[in-house]
C-alpha cells in the first residue's frame, strides 16, 4: 500500500528554511549577519510516518472487538544518523519495533512487513522500499522487540539552496530599513525554493486499508 502524502509529518516553513540553510551534521549558531538561524540538517529528516507507526492484529482477522485482539505493535525509539559522500546526503535510521501478544502459550513468530518512503517537500514521494520485521516470542512470553532500520540517498544539488534564495534568506536587516519588516518566507520564490530542497525519510508499518482504517478511526 501506498501510504497517502497527507498522512506525512509536515514541516512549517520555517523549520523548512533552518533545515536548507545548514550543512550535514551541522549543529548551527545565531547567523552574525542577522539572518536567518541554522539550526537543522540539510540531510533528510527520519520521522515515523502519522497513522503508520502502529498495527493491530485480530483472531479472528475480520473482527474489531477489543477481545479479539491477537497483538498490537509500534515503531519506538527512532533515531537516525547522516554522513555526505560523492556528492550525495545519506541517512540511516535505526528503531525498535515492540510488540506485546494475547496469549503466552506456545512458541510464536509474527512476521510484519514495512516501509521506508523519501518525501520531497512534504508530499512528493521520491522513493519506497519495503522490509519485513520478525518477532520472535518465547514459550510463555507475551513481550518481544526486535531492530529494524531504514536508509536514503539524496543528491546534495537538490536539497542544497540556489544561491539567490541563500542570500534573501540571509540578507541583513536593519531597523529603520525599508525591509526590515519584510519576512523573506512570504516570497512566494522563496518558499517554493525551500519547499523544493527539503527531503524526509520516514517508516512506519506497511498496513492493509482495513489497518489504516483502523489506525484512523479508533
Amino acid at each position: 500500500m501506498k501510504p497517502s502524502a497527507s498522512r506525512f509529518s509536515k514541516l512549517s516553513l520555517f523549520t523548512l528554511a533552518l533545515i536548507a540553510l545548514s550543512g550535514c551534521a551541522k549543529k548551527g549558531e545565531i547567523d552574525d549577519t542577522g539572518g536567518v538561524v541554522a539550526v537543522r540538517s540539510a540531510c533528510p529528516t527520519a520521522a515515523i510516518a502519522v497513522m503508520t507507526g502502529d498495527v493491530t492484529l485480530f483472531n479472528p482477522e475480520s473482527s474489531r472487538a477489543a477481545s479479539a485482539i491477537d497483538a498490537v505493535a509500534n515503531i519506538t525509539n527512532l533515531r537516525s544518523t547522516c554522513s555526505e559522500a560523492g556528492g550525495q546526503y545519506y541517512t540511516e535510521a535505526t528503531f525498535d519495533v515492540q510488540a506485546r501478544r494475547t496469549r503466552s502459550d506456545g512458541p510464536r513468530e509474527v512476521v510484519l512487513p514495512y516501509y521506508s518512503v523519501v518525501v520531497r517537500g512534504g508530499d512528493n514521494v521520491v522513493s519506497k522500499r519495503i522490509g519485513q520485521i520478525r518477532l520472535s516470542f518465547a514459550d510463555g512470553q507475551d513481550r518481544a522487540t526486535v531492530s529494524a532500520k531504514a536508509a536514503s540517498y539524496v543528491d546534495k544539488a537538490a536539497a542544497t539552496l540556489p544561491s539567490d534564495i541563500e542570500a534573501k534568506l540571509r540578507e541583513r536587516r536593519k531597523e529603520g530599513d525599508t525591509n526590515a519588516a519584510v519576512d523573506p518566507l512570504a516570497n512566494p520564490d522563496v518558499r517554493a525554493a525551500i519547499k523544493r530542497t527539503s527531503f524526509e525519510l520516514l517508516v512506519g508499518f506497511n498496513l492493509t486499508q482495513d489497518q489504516l482504517r483502523y489506525n484512523a478511526t479508533r
